[in-house]
């Protein structure tokens, strides 16, 4: 098991790096390049970067989970299928989005209705998935407690609805050179210490767990090689592309793992970003309909909350570095809880 996932992690990071230079280099003579509006930071320099760089990541991801993945697959069942299915199917909703803004020229993309029936359809399937496999099932393991919550039927609603918040979630959080990548190697990182925990001391079937840690490093080693272009500054963008796949295969591995309550301290910077603007939202709303003035306010100079940070001066790589701790603080709490 733990030499699959090495090399999973190995040769994720080779395919990404490979492949890089390529897609950058078809992606420039596309003219896929980034729009850059003023209502955004100071990111004039960043215009025309290519976007979409995702597909370097999902190479890496499906390349190293089909060739890795030990035989035989266990069929619709197999925790491999179902984590590429969730995936690349969020993915595909993301590709969508950036193929409209690159090819149409239409800067908002796919309109919210379209984007939400798009990941509604990819979260109630793989919910449903979920809920029937014999494996995963309606139980969720609750941390620090070691107990098992049994949501029956209401797990399909409430898992559809968490799959559809972390995907918009890390979308959200793709804002900075390096800063969703970064914050999904330590991730990713964490689910495979999750998921070696989980076989080794908890008694979890070693085979049907094989593919998830292979997924899990096969997406940070994908990350670790996006990471050589995304870096400040960045020669590409992940794109919705890119965010949406790494949602989906992120809330794929809490899902098939029975713990998704630990989103909320592995994923915990993703979610802060949703917060942030949701928060600024209503708070700009309730300001401007019982202000004296009815003139809304913010509570942050800007949301996602990263913008906020660089409104207040600090830089792109201090913004990720912050994120980067916070997420491995908040990892390390995730797989202690773990522990009896």
């Amino acid at each position: 098991m733990i030499w699959r996932m090495m090399a999973a992690l190995l040769l994720s990071l080779g395919v990404s790096l490979g492949v890089g230079p390529l897609i950058i280099r078809q992606l420039r003579k596309l003219h896929f390049g980034t729009v850059i509006y003023e209502l955004g930071p100071a990111h004039q320099q960043k215009q025309g970067t290519p976007v979409m760089g995702g597909l370097m990541i999902a190479l890496g991801l499906l390349l190293s989970q089909v060739l890795l993945h030990p035989f035989p697959w266990r069929g619709g069942w197999d925790l491999g299928l179902g984590l590429l299915g969730v995936s690349f199917l969020s993915m595909a909703v993301g590709f969508a989005d950036d193929w409209i803004k690159a090819v149409k020229k239409r800067h908002e993309g796919l309109t919210p209705w379209q984007k939400i029936a798009g990941q509604v359809i990819v979260a109630a399937g793989f919910a449903c998935w979920c809920y029937l496999h014999p494996e995963i099932g309606s139980r969720i393991t609750v941390p620090f407690l070691h107990r098992e919550w049994e949501l029956g039927i209401w797990y399909l609603p409430v898992m559809t609805l968490v799959v559809i918040f972390y995907v918009n979630s890390t979308n959200l959080q793709d804002g900075l050179d390096g800063l969703l990548g970064t914050i999904t190697v330590v991730s990713s990182s964490a689910w495979t210490m999750v998921i070696l925990i989980g076989v080794f001391l908890l008694g979890w079937s070693r085979d049907g767990m094989t593919p998830a840690g292979i997924f899990s490093l096969s997406l940070a080693g994908a990350c670790v090689g996006y990471l050589r272009f995304n870096r400040y500054p960045a020669k590409v963008f992940m794109g919705d592309t890119g965010s949406m796949l790494i949602g989906g295969a992120t809330v794929g591995l809490a899902m098939v793992t029975r713990m998704p309550l630990l989103l909320i301290m592995v994923g915990l910077c993703p979610i802060l970003s949703s917060v942030s603007v949701i928060l600024q939202r209503y708070y700009f709303k309730a300001t401007r309909k019982f202000g004296k003035d009815h003139q809304g306010k913010r509570l942050f100079r800007m949301s996602p909350i990263h913008h906020h940070f660089e409104k207040l001066g600090y830089s792109e790589t201090q913004i990720v570095s912050m994120y980067a701790g916070i997420t491995t603080v908040a990892s390390i709490i995730a797989v202690l809880s773990l522990l009896k």
